[in-house]
Parts: structure tokens; sequence; C-alpha cells
């Protein structure tokens, strides 16, 4: 956000900004939602829903995993939360109590660790190291010195875009059920991947915890919604608090939602969009001599160890040299984060080639 606000101030001063800090696809809710958001607008009062979200919604979001997944999933395991970020307040609150310990890798998307600490729980980062495509493993949970209550999974992750296949999921959910640790995963990203499609972590462990939305692949990040996945012990849990916390998610929101699942022609063309800048951008860092690559599977981003020793400042220069707005590592991984940046690449491909070609001749 502070490297926003500096392109900003930049951009009102009259100079050029090519933006990839800001992690948002760069089109709007597809057109069906807007027309079944208009409709409601015109014809229905927009109450307050239940709790846990609008019946057809839950049920519309149950019949995605059948879809998706060839998972068959009881409606009431669905909540429906404003936002994902929404899901992660309720979640940590029913399944956690102050003190208890949450793994997860570095790097990671801050907010987990922002607000963790926020509620009195502990963010435990593991070291994730970029020969596992910055994933946590079995074998790196078995360095924690002290028990965890919690170990959270991103895929495909941000900052990375790494993707845990099947086995590699299993795998960690096999420690989480042998060490009595709850298991969540954060799947905001699913439907943009570059290659098979990601797995879910209910294909491997039906008790586990899943935070998704409509944010990323459905582009629609200001609509304010998202949905878990709880297993039956925590559905009264989770009800509870959202009648306390915030009533229920946007009613509007929820009446658009309900049209987007049908909408994949149009998503679909994005993700082919956002394939096009990821190769763009692989390109051009290779030919001007980045190392340590790793390709992202997923999401839209690109996670670059540069080498650097001071990323935010880094980023400063590059944004003052070149008009390209990118997000220091520091955000993502306080301990190693001075040496990388993160890529985010859902604009343009016109836009992506032109902040390409200039990183390129910034690094040479």
């Amino acid at each position: 956000m502070d490297v926003l606000a500096r392109a900003n101030a930049r951009a009102a001063a009259g100079e050029q900004v090519l933006h990839l800090e800001v992690g948002q696809p760069a089109t709007g809710a597809p057109a069906a939602v807007i027309a079944a958001a208009q409709a409601a607008l015109a014809q229905d009062k927009l109450g307050y829903t239940e709790a846990l979200g609008t019946r057809p919604l839950r049920a519309r979001i149950a019949q995605h995993y059948r879809d998706q997944y060839g998972l068959t999933l009881d409606p009431r395991r669905v909540v429906v939360t404003t936002g994902s970020s929404g899901g992660f307040v309720l979640g940590f609150l029913a399944m956690f109590d102050p003190g208890d310990r949450i793994a997860m890798a570095a790097p990671a998307y801050p907010a987990y660790r922002n607000l963790l600490m926020a509620l009195g729980l502990e963010a435990v980062e593991l070291q994730a190291r970029a020969e596992d495509r910055w994933q946590p493993t079995p074998a790196l949970l078995e360095t924690l010195e002290r028990p965890v209550q919690g170990l959270l999974l991103a895929s495909p992750a941000n900052p990375t875009g790494a993707v845990l296949t099947r086995q590699e999921l299993a795998a960690l959910a096999d420690w989480a059920r042998a060490n009595r640790v709850r298991l969540m995963s954060d799947e905001i990203y699913h439907g943009i991947e570059f290659g098979p499609r990601a797995t879910s972590v209910l294909e491997v462990d039906d008790e586990a915890v899943v935070f998704s939305g409509f944010s990323k692949y459905f582009c629609m990040t200001g609509w304010r919604l998202g949905w878990m996945i709880v297993p039956p012990d925590l559905e009264r849990p989770v009800e509870r608090l959202a009648q306390n916390l915030h009533i229920a998610a946007p009613t509007l929101a929820q009446q658009g939602a309900l049209v987007a699942f049908d909408c994949r022609d149009e998503l679909d063309a994005n993700v082919r969009r956002y394939a096009a800048n990821r190769a763009l951008l692989l390109e051009s860092l290779t030919r001007a001599g980045a190392p340590n690559l790793v390709p992202p599977d997923g999401a839209f981003y690109l996670y670059v160890d540069l080498g650097l020793g001071d990323s935010i400042a880094w980023c400063e220069r590059l944004l003052d040299a070149t008009g390209v707005a990118v997000t220091p590592g520091m955000d993502f991984d306080p301990a190693r984060g001075n040496h990388t940046i993160r890529l985010a690449f859902p604009g343009s491909t016109e836009e992506v080639a032109e902040a390409a070609k200039r990183i390129e001749n910034f690094l040479r």
C-alpha cells in the first residue's frame, strides 16, 4: 500500500506509472454479475441475509465443489463471508485460543501474520526454500521446536504463485493429523492456474478448513465477498461469531455472485491473459540475468530473488527511474525479504510488456 501511495503521487504529478504492485484483477466483475446486481437493486429491499449467507448462494457454492473437484458438500458447511479476509477472522477466532501458534510458510501474504497477531495468536513462519517452490514440507515442519495448533497453507500462494500438488497436500494433511494440528488452506486463487487444476485440500482431508472467495478468479475484489468451508464441529461457533461481528455479508454482492459460476468463458479469457503476461515477464527477466527464477504455477504473481540488500530502496529507485511500481519482499518475508520483490501481472498485456522492458533495462 505504501508503494501504491508513492505511485499515485507520481501519477498525480502527471508522470506515467505502470502498476505491477497491486494484487487485483485489472478487469471488473463479469457482465452477468453486474446485471444480476442491477436487477436486485431495482427489485429487492436488500435487507440482512442469514449470518452464513443466502441459502441459494451457499447451495451454489456447494455445487461448485461438486462440479470442479468431485466433492459432495452439505451446504450447511458453507459460510459466506465479507471477503476471504472476513473468513480469516471468523475462522481464527473459532478455531484457536489466545497464545496458540499457527505455522505457515514464509514468504506469505502479510495479512495472515498481522491478523493472527491482532487476535493474540502467534504466527510461526517457516523459512521455505526456492527449491521447494517456497511451500512448506513435512520435513520443514519437523524442525519446529515447539508444538503448533494450526497449519495454514496457500495454494496457489501469494506472493509466489506456487501450487501444492495433490501428493504434497496429502503429505501435509497426514502430518497435521498425526500431530493433532488444525489444517487450513487459503484457496482464493483457485481457477488461476497455468498447468493442472489446483487440488483443494478437501480432496485429501474432509476435516480441513478452506478460505476462498470471489475476489481473484471472479474479478469481484470490491464486492467484498468470500466463503469458508468448515467441518461440522465449527458450523455453529462460526455462525455465532458471524452474527455478532458483522451480521451478514453484503446482500447486493451475494445476489450478484449467484450467477458468477456461470461466467467461466469470460473469466477464463482473463486467465489466458495472465498466462501471456507471465510468459513475457519470465522471458524478460531471464534475458536480464535474474537468478533463482521460480515460475509461478498459478495466481498472478512472480516472486523474484534478486539478491538485493534493501528491496524497499530498490523498488523506490525502480519507480523513480522507470515509472514501474513493484512490491518489495519485506511485506512477505521479514527475515529475507530485503533480497526479493513481487511482480503482479493481472493488467493488460501491453502494460505488462512495457513494464517488463523497463525492468529488464533497469536490471542491466
